[in-house]
């Protein structure tokens, strides 16, 4: 298809609109529960004692749904694919987009891989004669075989592929797995509190003693934005919305609350199943396997093992869908080579974005996770650009109450209110992971990754600056969101 064809009426070729609210709502908690429910209790529980975890990611979850309020109404406004980045467009121009839209595209695509990574290292717990086969070398401490590799390989290549055929039957798959981890955790957590060793008094001390109360709070809800982040897949997929866009933001909410819920659930189920300090003392090498196993015996295992493939295939395919999204759109803006706006002819994807995020993903399971995790950790700043531009468009378009309105329903002074205090949030985001002294601040090898990303980023934007210049904001806006930018965001 050429460039020329993937267009009608001077307009590009959109998505298919095939996607039902609960496979959207399936697309948002996948990608947010992801591989770390399952694998990260017994570190969150180490950085804050059971309590601080459940204090942090509650509150953490409940802070998104303030920034999900800007991004559920934009959405109703702007059903186009891009999400962050059309809305960062709309607000601020084009400059300000490509920002967003170059740290959005790392974090999804480096998710991409850390979800195929950790499907090799489920591999090394439940088929360790499979996943350990053909040691090759070592990463920053992390032993890397070619059985590990190959799993990961293998996955990337099956996602991808089901994300070309049709975002409708990778979206149905989306949500049937999600019933499946929903109803296992449940199982799980169940199992655990009523087994004999269940026991509340296994989360003493609620907090750990070694740091302060407060300190391991915040540190939890630094994370916020890499634990929550696929809620922002809903409005990546508003252009394929078979329904009115008005019920996003009620899905980015409910999507929420029960990706909370799962992380919640994991976390007493591993504090409740043993003395957390005891068994953390013993560096175990995946705590909540070993307290599921303790309390469910060998059915344990397979359960929390299912759990945690789900949990980690519905995150690799979610963020297929969101990298291949934010691409589409940086490609209608020609900030990336056109290619990236082609729409499969036959099944209606952003097939070119697919197979770019696959081609990139295949490089990262050589280099070990510690590798894969210093760029996740970097991608979390990234994120919270993207908050914080979102909400400040969305604060930029609402009028105070008794105003007029410049979209139905903007004349609001609680949404008003409720988009500055997402900046803010986004702020105190991106503070927690920069500071020095901070808590949740980012390790040294992160902040060099972040640096070589800005390099490249700035580097790709000068070398496409001429062709830009040639193309006009309406140009742009009209590729982009299929017209002219309204006029309330032109004026400052």
């Amino acid at each position: 298809m050429t460039a020329a064809e993937s267009t009608q009426a001077g307009q590009p070729v959109r998505l298919s609109k095939n996607l039902k609210p609960h496979w959207v709502w399936a697309i948002a908690l996948g990608s947010a529960v992801g591989w770390g429910a399952f694998v990260l209790p017994a570190d969150w529980m180490d950085t804050a004692g059971p309590m601080g975890a459940l204090l942090g990611l509650a509150i953490g979850g409940g802070l998104m749904i303030v920034v999900g309020v800007s991004y559920g109404f934009l959405a109703k406004v702007f059903p186009v694919s891009g999400g962050a980045f059309a809305y960062t467009l709309v607000g601020f121009g084009r400059t300000h987009a490509y920002i967003c839209a170059w740290f959005m595209t790392l974090g999804y695509v480096s998710i991409v891989a850390l979800n195929a990574s950790a499907l090799g290292l489920l591999g090394k717990r439940a088929l360790p004669q499979v996943a350990e086969q053909g040691y090759l070398y070592t990463v920053a401490g992390w032993d890397v075989y070619m059985g590990e590799v190959v799993i990961s390989i293998v996955a990337l290549v099956i996602f991808a592929i089901l994300n070309v055929i049709g975002g409708g039957d990778s979206a149905r798959l989306q949500f049937y797995m999600c019933l499946v981890m929903v109803a296992v955790v449940a199982v799980i957590l169940g199992g655990v509190l009523a087994s004999p060793q269940g026991q509340a008094s296994n989360m003493e001390p609620l907090f750990n003693p070694g740091t302060p109360a407060i300190a391991g709070v915040l540190a939890i809800v630094a994370i916020a934005p890499w634990a929550f982040i696929g809620f922002d897949n809903i409005p990546q997929t508003a252009e394929e919305f078979n329904f009115s866009a008005s019920k996003a933001f009620r899905l980015i909410v409910w999507s929420l609350i029960a990706a909370t819920a799962i992380y919640l659930a994991m976390i007493v189920a591993t504090a409740a199943g043993a003395p957390w300090q005891d068994e953390l003392a013993q560096q175990p090498i995946w705590l909540t396997a070993d307290v599921v196993v303790g309390a469910l015996g060998p059915a344990g295992l397979v359960l929390l093992c299912v759990a945690a493939f789900m949990g980690i295939a519905t995150g690799l395919n979610g963020f297929y869908v969101a990298g291949s999204r934010v691409l589409l759109a940086m490609g209608r803006a020609q900030m990336v080579p056109a290619a990236f706006s082609r729409v499969h002819r036959r099944h209606g994807t952003p097939s070119v974005g697919i197979w770019f995020v696959l081609a990139v993903c295949l490089i990262a399971p050589w280099f070990g996770r510690t590798a894969l995790n210093w760029i996740v950790d970097m991608a979390s700043i990234g994120f919270t650009f993207a908050f914080a531009y979102t909400c400040a468009c969305a604060f930029r378009m609402f009028r105070w109450s008794g105003q007029k309105e410049v979209v139905e329903g903007s004349a609001s002074t609680t949404r008003k209110l409720l988009a500055a205090a997402g900046v803010v949030v986004a702020l105190v985001f991106t503070v927690l992971l920069l500071a020095p002294g901070s808590p949740a601040q980012l390790s040294m090898p992160s902040f060099i990754a972040m640096g070589v990303w800005i390099l490249l980023g700035i580097g790709f934007y000068v070398a496409r600056m001429r062709h830009n210049t040639s193309v006009t904001d309406d140009d742009v806006d009209t590729a982009v969101l299929g017209a002219p930018r309204p006029e309330w965001s032109r004026r400052v």
